[in-house]
C-alpha cells in the first residue's frame, strides 16, 4: 500500500506538470529513487513501478540514487 501511496503522489505531480507544459500523452516517467521509508516499510522500485503502470499506463524507469529522497527527473511524451 505504501508503494501505491508514492506511485499515486508521483502521477499526479507528472500529469500536474504535463498539463501546465501543454503535454498530451504521457509516454514515460524517468524517477531517482533513494532509500524512502512510507508507513514504516521501504519502497520497492518494481512494486512502485508497477502501481504506476496500474494509474497511468506508460514506461517507467527508475534509477537508484542514494539517501532518502525521490525525485521526478523527466516525464515524455509522443
Amino acid at each position: 500500500m505504501h508503494d501505491f501511496h508514492l506511485a499515486n503522489e508521483i502521477i499526479k505531480i507528472a500529469k500536474d506538470h504535463a498539463q501546465k507544459n501543454g503535454l498530451l500523452k504521457i509516454n514515460k516517467i524517468v524517477i531517482e529513487l533513494g532509500d524512502i521509508v512510507e508507513h514504516g516499510e521501504n519502497i520497492n522500485p518494481e512494486n512502485l513501478k508497477y502501481n504506476i503502470n496500474l494509474l497511468l499506463p506508460c514506461a517507467v524507469e527508475i534509477k537508484r540514487i542514494k539517501g532518502n529522497k525521490w525525485k521526478l527527473v523527466s516525464i515524455d511524451e509522443d
